[in-house]
C-alpha cells in the first residue's frame, strides 16, 4: 500500500500537475469588458492607403510612437508569440497606431517579419500625436502613453469595439507588455483564447439555430 502512495506521489501527481497548469486557460468563459464601444479610428491611412476600421475584426491594438524602430523588437516578442500561432483566424488584425512621419520605420519592420512570417494581418496607421492622444485617452486605461506617443502594451479590442481584459482586483489586465514573451505567452494567450472561444461557441449556436428553421 505504501509503495502504491509512493508510486503514484512520484509518478502520477506531477502528471496530473502538469496537465492542469499546461492547459493555459484562465478561470473566465467570457473575458470581461474593460472600456465598452471604443472609438473606430478616423480617416487614418495605412501603408497601402486605405482606411482601416476596428468592425468585424477581433483587433489586437498597439501604440507603436515616434521610436518604433527603436522598439521593433517587442513587434517580433508579440509576432513571434501570438500573431504566428493564431493569424490564420481569419476575423483577426494586428494594428498598430503610429504619428505621422514613422511610415519608413514601419515598413523596415513590415519587410523584417516578413521574412519568416505571412504578415497580410499586419496593419500600420498613421495620424498626429494630437489624434493619438485623443484616441488613446477615450480608452479609459489606467497607464498613460511615453513621451514618444507609444507603449510597450497591447490591447484586445473585440468585434464589437469593446477592449477586453482582466477585471478581479488581483488579477487586473486591461493590457499586455509586448515587452516581457512570458506575459504574452501566458497571459495574453489564455485571454485571447476566451476570446476565440466566445465567438466559435456563438458560431456554433448560430448554426444550430439556423437547421432548426
Amino acid at each position: 500500500m505504501k509503495k502504491n502512495i509512493v508510486l503514484f506521489v512520484l509518478f502520477i501527481l506531477p502528471i496530473v500537475a502538469y496537465l492542469f497548469f499546461a492547459s493555459g486557460v484562465n478561470s473566465y468563459t467570457k473575458l470581461p469588458i474593460i472600456s465598452p464601444k471604443t472609438a473606430d479610428f478616423g480617416n487614418w491611412k495605412s501603408l497601402n492607403g486605405e482606411r482601416v476600421s476596428l468592425n468585424t475584426k477581433v483587433t489586437i491594438l498597439g501604440f507603436g510612437g515616434e521610436k518604433l524602430l527603436a522598439n521593433r523588437g517587442n513587434l517580433f516578442n508579440l509576432n513571434q508569440k501570438v500573431y504566428q500561432r493564431y493569424h490564420g483566424f481569419k476575423d483577426l488584425q494586428f494594428v498598430y497606431v503610429c504619428p505621422i512621419g514613422t511610415e519608413k520605420d514601419a515598413v523596415k519592420v513590415l519587410k523584417a517579419l516578413g521574412a519568416f512570417t505571412e504578415i497580410s494581418q499586419w496593419q500600420f496607421v498613421f495620424t498626429t500625436p494630437t489624434e493619438i492622444e485623443k484616441y488613446y485617452n477615450q480608452l479609459h486605461l489606467s497607464e498613460k502613453l511615453d513621451k514618444n506617443f507609444g507603449t510597450s502594451n497591447v490591447y484586445i479590442i473585440d468585434k464589437e469595439r469593446n477592449l477586453r481584459g482582466r477585471k478581479d482586483k488581483k488579477d487586473y489586465k486591461e493590457g499586455y507588455d509586448t515587452f516581457h514573451p512570458a506575459e504574452l505567452s501566458n497571459e495574453m494567450l489564455d485571454d485571447f483564447k476566451v476570446i476565440l472561444y466566445e465567438y466559435r461557441a456563438a458560431l456554433k449556436k448560430n448554426n444550430n439555430a439556423s437547421r432548426k428553421i
